[in-house]
């Protein structure tokens, strides 16, 4: 509110949670809805649906998969693509040095004031696949140049990107067998559920590491678990099937693996990020202009 104040003279700023509703009259002069970072709950994207004039929503993050089935079919739906982009493929590349270095024993070892001086992995020279080509796979193949890696991306269709030939999904099942690391950046829908299921991670040669920013459901967890457990694959997770991964559940504890709590957007550059984003999107609406990240 505070950062798009300047802009009050050529529209109307409302505070507004979705937590409770807001006055008859305040709500009929509502078109367009900024939804918070990490809001989650049913009862929040339901007062969507009591906005009667709600032209479009503006989300904050890169999926939207969440969002539309309480969003009406007559309002755009805009993503926020771009936002997350940097801190989650600055998370990515932590997760691979953690995995590659053993950071997470070298944490249990302080915490036990025990010298742990292991023989580990480098991420130079390894063979690293990036499942997928949006914003963040382009931030991630950025970051990852400089340590000397051979990187292959796949995206849903064969092209030439910005970074370099681009390998469709159908070559997935032949590239796997000589990845190192595969990270997995794309957006979840009915194409990608389960992208790596139990033959595409048997299809990994032994010791390699899966890397997941995209969403949990896009590795299929009990596949997943029998490779951990057997000691064969390793994992570095930011996002888990389910999640929030509850207590218990045997991901916590299995062999190799390293997880973070869906934390690649949550630095203190998203903020000023969505703020632009936002103002961006305001530009365009006032000016009869097309949106961008236009998702429905």
């Amino acid at each position: 509110m505070t950062r798009l104040a300047d802009l009050g003279d050529q529209l109307e700023l409302v505070r507004w949670d979705l937590l409770g509703p807001l006055p008859a009259d305040v709500l009929a002069r509502v078109d367009v809805v900024v939804i918070g970072h990490y809001w989650i709950g049913s009862q929040r994207w339901e007062r969507l649906a009591t906005v009667p004039n709600l032209r479009c929503v503006l989300l904050p993050s890169a999926g939207f998969e969440h969002a539309l089935p309480y969003i009406p079919e007559h309002v755009s739906v805009c993503s926020g693509r771009g936002v997350h982009s940097a801190g989650t493929a600055e998370l990515a590349v932590a997760l691979m040095l953690a995995a590659q270095r053993g950071l997470a024993d070298a944490v249990v070892a302080q915490s036990e004031g025990r010298w742990h001086n292991p023989f580990g992995m480098a991420l130079a020279d390894r063979r690293v696949l990036v499942v997928g080509a949006g914003s963040v796979a382009s931030a991630l193949v950025a970051r990852l140049r400089p340590f000397e890696v051979q990187i292959t991306q796949v995206a849903r269709t064969a092209r030439v990107g910005p970074d370099g030939p681009v390998h469709g999904v159908e070559d997935l099942a032949t590239l796997l067998p000589d990845a190192d690391i595969v990270v997995l950046t794309v957006p979840l829908d009915a194409s990608t559920e389960h992208l790596l299921d139990a033959a595409a991670l048997a299809a990994l040669p032994d010791g390699a590491l899966v890397v997941n920013v995209a969403r949990g459901r896009v590795v299929d967890t009990d596949a997943l678990l029998a490779e951990l457990c057997s000691g064969r694959l390793r994992a570095a997770l930011d996002v888990t099937d389910p999640e929030p991964l509850p207590p218990g559940h045997p991901l916590w504890s299995a062999p190799n693996t390293v997880i973070t709590a869906h934390q690649g957007g949550n630095t203190d550059a998203t903020s000023p990020r969505v703020t632009a984003l936002v103002r961006r999107q305001l530009g365009h609406l006032l000016a009869g202009e097309p949106l961008e990240n236009q998702v429905r």
